[in-house]
């Protein structure tokens, strides 16, 4: 059997977006993050070593170049798709290049498929090493991701004209996959529930009048959050379960396992989580939940100060584990897709990557070849 095995891609490991300066001043992206990582971290406990390295280096993950190997590495380890984190702030697109540039520049990008996650949160100063520590971080966004209703339009209509049309965009039964990371904030910018299924609906329709035969709208899951069907304080609430068909999202996936899990322990305990999760998930909800797997969580290079939410046993043994566990969900469920994504190919400063590293070098890939081979073809299109 073929599966879709999706990673993540965070596309922020670049100079060429101007505005990322905001945060990582040196012009390398978030790779300035990294490779300061063990020199800052003056206030974390003397036995926290994290001291991770790129084994293909600081690259430019925006050159087509580095993309062409990246791709080649991902389908020789059985990777087939890659799930571009898309950004939006202030009225236009904000770290494309990475996408853009690198993998749709690469001569080899027809070897893989893709697709859009609209990461629509507010962006804060957690990406700041400089800032990161302060208390108003999360009060204090540099940018907002809510849209309104307009700006909703140019986002649907960035995406159909310049990404669906791709011979190597991502389908389920032949219609793009578009995911949405925070509902939440959806529902806020477009002024409530009635007003954003409004939207999501012209979307699908503008998606038809482009050619397509229709558009799989997938919502990224957090467990089970209470939502606001206003938009406005006070207002009455909904579980995500009950929102999902208001909106007419066609799937679920997640993105990480701490959106749902005590991250703070060993790893194969909190795969039993994991398993219960899906359970839940398959039980309460009436669309498709496409199953996915962590390769783990400390986000303290991030910080200055000790995070103490850390994964700890995730070896790739341990992750060749987890993989076997949604490999099984797959093959036991009628899934419309045989789709499982990934977190990530390259979140380092979430310590949650695929990318060869000096701790496990190509382990982390190896251990998906071994589940599911190296595959040149994508099942779904």
């Amino acid at each position: 059997m073929q599966y879709d095995i999706a990673a993540y891609i965070w596309p922020a490991y670049t100079g060429r977006e101007s505005r990322s300066s905001v945060f990582w001043p040196q012009g390398m992206g978030e790779w300035q993050t990294v490779l300061g990582a063990a020199q800052n971290a003056p206030l974390k406990p003397t036995e926290y070593v994290w001291n991770r390295k790129p084994l293909w280096g600081p690259v430019d993950e925006a050159d087509p170049r580095v993309m062409e190997m990246q791709i080649d590495a991902a389908v020789s380890h059985g990777v087939n798709v890659f799930i571009y984190d898309w950004y939006w702030y202030d009225r236009r697109p904000f770290l494309e290049q990475c996408l853009n540039e690198g993998f749709l520049g690469a001569a080899n990008n027809q070897r893989m498929k893709f697709y859009l996650m609209w990461a629509n949160h507010d962006a804060n100063y957690t990406w700041d090493t400089r800032l990161s520590d302060s208390i108003w971080r999360e009060n204090c966004p540099v940018w907002l991701g809510q849209v309104d209703r307009a700006g909703f339009e140019t986002v649907a209509r960035r995406v159909i004209e310049r990404y669906f049309s791709c011979p190597n965009y991502y389908r389920i039964g032949g219609r793009p996959v578009f995911m949405i990371y925070d509902v939440d904030n959806l529902i806020a910018g477009l002024g409530g529930v009635e007003q954003t299924r409004e939207a999501l609906d012209w979307f699908r329709a503008e998606t038809v009048r482009a050619g397509h035969p229709g558009l799989e709208l997938q919502l990224t899951g957090w467990g089970e959050r209470v939502s606001n069907l206003s938009g406005v304080d006070g207002q009455r609430k909904l579980f995500t379960k009950e929102i999902l068909p208001l909106l007419g999202f066609d799937s679920l996936t997640n993105y990480q396992f701490v959106h749902f899990c005590d991250m703070n322990r060993d790893y194969r305990a909190i795969l039993r989580d994991v398993q219960e999760e899906w359970k839940r998930v398959t039980r309460d909800y009436t669309v498709p939940f496409y199953p996915h797997v962590s390769v783990g969580w400390d986000n303290n290079p991030r910080f200055r100060g000790y995070v103490p939410q850390v994964c700890r046993g995730n070896d790739p043994a341990a992750f060749e584990e987890a993989l076997r566990m949604a490999k099984e969900y797959v093959d036991s469920h009628n899934l419309p897709a045989p789709l499982i994504t990934v977190n990530s190919w390259n979140e380092w400063t979430e310590t949650s990557y695929l990318e060869p590293d000096n701790l496990y070098g190509y382990g982390y890939l190896d251990a998906i070849r071994r589940v599911f081979g190296g595959q040149e073809d994508v099942s779904s299109v």
